[in-house]
């Protein structure tokens, strides 16, 4: 992973009030809003992917997207098309442990995508993802 170009970070964070949310990241802090849904919302934070997803509280929780149980909070990085399958390849060869194996979500849709999720040895979830197209980080479904 040499690759020098800069690529943009995901934090995905619990709240429990998605109305809240879209008040102080909206808002107050005039973040662009992207893809949602009742469950979970997409922020253009400074070129980077903030996701505020719905919990009663701060501790770990799972939330459904695309028929998955994503783990929140997480932390990732979107990756090139290329660069995940690579990546994701050289995972598997290793027998990494994944908490959802890679797959496409979103398939035809605005936002397409391959995901994977891990865990690193101290309990953080760990999501790498790559859009089919870059400019659908934040386009709304």
């Amino acid at each position: 992973m040499n690759d020098n170009q800069l690529r943009p970070f995901h934090l995905a964070i619990p709240v429990n009030n998605l109305d809240e949310a879209r008040e102080f990241y909206g808002n107050l802090l005039g973040l662009a809003e992207g893809r949602s849904s009742s469950h979970w919302i997409d922020y253009n934070f400074f070129g980077h992917q903030l996701v505020c997803h719905l919990s009663e509280t701060t501790n770990q929780i799972i939330n459904n997207v695309d028929g998955q149980e994503i783990p929140v909070p997480h932390f990732g990085i979107v990756l090139s098309w290329e660069q995940f399958e690579d990546f994701s390849q050289s995972l598997a060869d290793k027998k990494i442990n994944f908490i959802i194996e890679p797959y496409l979500r979103f398939k035809d849709k605005p936002g397409e995508q391959l995901t994977m999720f891990l865990k690193d040895p101290f309990g953080n979830a760990i999501e790498f993802k790559a859009f089919k197209n870059d400019k659908d980080l934040f386009k709304a479904l």
